[in-house]
């Protein structure tokens, strides 16, 4: 550790008791926030992360009648999301290098602001102009690319321990509630006001009052403020490069985002196609005629959003609660739940799509326990991340998984997944039976890959301790594998950095 010689006091005393030595630079005080204001932060950035994903999902809920007014086909419709998605994940970097050396604060208006005033916008585009509602969704996903990286940041920085655990899968239940809501306003709009415009309108209200809110009651902490690591003025920050090196060489960091990235891939096929799926399945079992013009039948939209609610609630509680109480007496306890429950929630969805050509009641209750199980893992893939980076690299540790997830996830799986039906029904007879099949059967390759997802958090379990570890240790940059002497700096103030 670097020693500092301290400036004399007022009355021309050293500041070391007199003595005039040379002592260890000492961080600043702990920076405090009274409990209240800590708590009113967090229930401000639920919200905002409500209707975050409201956004990422209401056009999935209006997806018919979007696709009667633009004529856009089952092949190109996909793109929708892809677009949003590719936005979000090409930003996502810049917002998590700002997030990690700027106000995250500003950095998060500036986003309400972009994805509010696109949303807006993208309700006033004119048929002939398809391509204009395509550009508006990427400047959605920018918007929201800013909230994603940087919030979960925010609340790291505001709890610490069993508080954060329980803070962050409040904040990850509205993942699913949000998701869920979005399939909801957007089918409640159409069927009050037989435009699916409105939905798009309705939003940027709600919109305003988050970022009035967010302005009001939401602080920007230092990075580190709960684990009393506040950084030194005096030291040099590492640059993004080196940071992205440090997350590289943190194989529990890189494990568990490839099981992101596979919870990504399906939550994003599912997300966008479940309720047309729906809808052609009760069209082959004689319970709703085709829909040939718009208004479309928007009832599954309706159900597929409130049991994305409901079992996303139910998830996250279950798996922020089994891994605050397993973690009692398993430190791998968040890879291992993680695991399970994607390897359970494989088969589940496997039943849900090969029974409902058969009985839609077990389809259903397949593709709930389904979603339930996937939720499990919202809050405690965050948790993970932000336990085993080091504070000052969690922007952009964010921001990494989030590019990732993406990319290989949900940026392309609605695409894929519409392309493969798109190709399958093509080599067909043109009827909705086959319309259906086609569809169910493109959906089939998500069960390979979540089983996969849950292969990669029993890898991250094998890594956890160790990079839990390396987390805690006090530093100013990122720890360097081939740097033995910043390692000796790191493991001589561990002790004393460690809380009680």
């Amino acid at each position: 550790m670097s020693a500092e010689c301290r400036e004399p006091g007022p009355g021309g005393h050293s500041g070391a008791s007199g003595s005039g030595a040379c002592l260890p630079r000492s961080t600043s005080a702990p920076w405090r926030l009274p409990r209240w204001r800590a708590r009113a932060a967090a229930a401000v950035l639920c919200y905002v992360n409500l209707l975050n994903y409201m956004n990422w999902f209401i056009v999935a809920g209006m997806l018919l009648d979007i696709q009667n007014f633009f004529q856009i086909q089952d092949s190109n419709a996909g793109l929708l999301q892809t677009v949003f998605i590719c936005c979000l994940l090409l930003s996502a970097p810049v917002f998590g290098y700002l997030g990690d050396r700027h106000s995250r604060k500003a950095t998060l208006s500036i986003g309400i602001l972009l994805w509010s005033g696109a949303g807006l916008a993208s309700s006033f585009i004119s048929p002939q102009y398809s391509w204009l509602f395509f550009l508006s969704r990427g400047v959605v996903g920018i918007g929201s690319a800013s909230y994603s990286t940087i919030a979960p940041t925010v609340l790291g920085d505001l709890f610490v321990r069993d508080q954060r655990t329980r803070v962050l899968a409040i904040f990850y239940i509205f993942i699913p509630v949000g998701s869920g809501l979005g399939y909801v306003l957007g089918s409640a709009v159409l069927q009050l006001t037989g435009n699916w415009r409105w939905g798009f309108r309705v939003m940027p209200c709600l919109e305003a009052v988050a970022l009035i809110l967010l302005i009001a009651l939401v602080p920007d902490p230092p990075r580190g403020a709960a684990e009393k690591q506040e950084e030194a003025v005096e030291t040099p920050r590492s640059s993004w490069c080196e940071d992205v090196r440090y997350l590289g060489r943190n194989w529990s960091f890189v494990w568990s985002t490839l099981g992101v990235t596979a919870i990504a891939f399906v939550t994003g096929a599912l997300g966008f196609w479940a309720p047309k799926f729906l809808f052609e399945a009760r069209v082959v079992h004689g319970l709703q005629p085709p829909c040939l013009q718009d208004p479309c039948n928007s009832q599954d939209s309706l159900i597929f959003g409130i049991l994305t609610v409901v079992t996303g609630i139910i998830g996250v509680v279950l798996g922020a609660e089994a891994s605050r109480r397993y973690k009692k007496v398993n430190p791998r306890a968040e890879p291992l739940i993680c695991a399970c429950s994607l390897l359970t929630a494989a088969p589940c969805l496997y039943l849900a799509l090969v029974l409902a050509p058969v009985t839609l009641l077990a389809s259903y209750v397949f593709l709930a326990l389904g979603e339930l199980l996937l939720s499990c893992n919202w809050a405690v893939v965050a948790d993970i991340l932000l336990s085993v980076v080091l504070p000052r690299c969690r922007g952009t540790a964010e921001a990494l998984q989030i590019t990732v997830g993406h990319v290989l996830g949900d940026a392309g799986s609605p695409y894929v997944t519409g392309l493969i039906s798109g190709i399958l029904r093509a080599g067909r007879p043109d009827s909705y039976l086959q319309s259906f099949l086609s569809l169910q059967q493109s959906f089939l390759c998500c069960t390979f890959v979540i089983a996969l997802g849950g292969g990669c958090f029993l890898l991250t379990a094998l890594r956890l301790e160790g990079d839990q570890a390396l987390a805690r240790q006090p530093g100013t940059g990122t720890p360097d594998s081939k740097d033995a002497e910043s390692r000796a700096l790191l493991s001589g103030t561990r002790v004393a950095a460690e809380d009680p």
